[in-house]
């Protein structure tokens, strides 16, 4: 059985291999190297991803910031008006610096994900999500979405569920998602997703889940009210097309939250639209999100990559 690292002492038999990527935005590092399985520091390794990003500074510090939190300054330059220093943070168990991301065992399509890509924006016809994406979808494999099913069935991070609705077709479980601190109200993150297996991504939606997304969007904005105070209009709540994992599910973040990859457009469909969308749909029929043509960035590492590519035309779409 692999032995997950948790604690400083096995996050140091970590063995750098290289960086996948560097995000100055988000004053993070990705990392690619090994951990051993056992958790003891030898015996077999197998490939990590480690991501590495600094915390916020929390709003509630402001007044203590550089009376009682730094620790240490030097001089950078300063000239007329302007001062610039180099600060360091004291030590506190309370303000954690940095927070730390692991996959592991990682495979190769965890390091093709977490990769620097360059993106190519894509036209998918309808005709090309049932002859390409479709299948490319049916054949993943279910041990990528486990921990998916275990959040959903309550073997995992069940303490963390914010709200659980237990219809079997449009049910959905409302919780923080990994990117989150907990903390920072400013970066908070939530994540809804769907109980049904048959719903995998913007494609699959039709007029029959109306009620699931409105309860989603109805009870998220109570969740956060009631929890943390965030009035209406606080929250910015988003679909991804083409997702990270294929069982539907909706970001939820805080309006304030800036410089977050995932809301690029090109990526992310206000929760508010895709509801407006469904509700302007003639009953009976296919659904808009399975008649329109989407548009999206497609990373140079993703699997659908060199196929959606040789499937586009050199003329803009009319």
């Amino acid at each position: 059985m692999i032995s997950r690292p948790t604690d400083l002492t096995s996050l140091r038999y970590f063995r750098h291999e290289r960086i996948l990527n560097e995000d100055p935005l988000t004053h993070a590092l990705t990392l690619l190297g090994t951990f051993p399985q056992n958790g003891e520091g030898t015996g077999e390794r197998a490939p990590a991803i480690v991501r590495i990003e600094k915390t916020p500074l929390r709003a509630e510090l402001a007044s203590e910031l550089l009376s009682d939190v730094l620790s240490s300054a030097r001089l950078i330059e300063s000239t007329d008006i302007y001062t610039w220093l180099f600060a360091w943070l004291s030590v506190s168990p309370e303000r954690p610096d940095v927070k730390v991301n692991i996959t592991f065992p990682a495979t190769e399509v965890h390091i093709r994900k977490y990769s620097a890509q360059d993106v190519l924006i894509v036209h998918e016809t309808p005709d090309q999500y049932q002859r390409i994406v479709k299948p490319y979808i049916a054949a993943f494999p279910s041990s990528r979405t486990k921990w998916v099913e275990d959040i959903l069935g309550g073997r995992s991070e069940a303490h963390k569920v914010l709200y659980r609705e237990h219809s079997s077709d449009l049910g959905y479980v409302l919780l923080p998602d990994m990117k989150w601190d907990l903390t920072t109200l400013s970066s908070l993150y939530l994540v809804a997703i769907s109980v049904s297996r048959d719903i995998h991504s913007l494609r699959d939606l039709n007029k029959h889940h109306l009620d699931m997304l409105r309860s989603i969007r109805r009870e998220a904005a109570r969740v956060v009210k009631e929890r943390w105070g965030l009035r209406q209009g606080s929250l910015r709540m988003f679909v991804h097309y083409q997702p990270s994992y294929y069982r539907f599910h909706v970001h939820i973040v805080n309006a304030n939250y800036q410089g977050l990859a995932g809301m690029t457009v090109g990526q992310a469909h206000l929760l508010d639209d895709v509801i407006s969308l469904l509700e302007l749909d003639p009953p009976d029929e296919p659904s808009i999100f399975q008649r329109m043509t989407l548009t999206y960035g497609l990373g140079d590492q993703h699997g659908l990559y060199e196929v959606m590519k040789a499937e586009q035309s050199d003329d803009v779409p009319l």
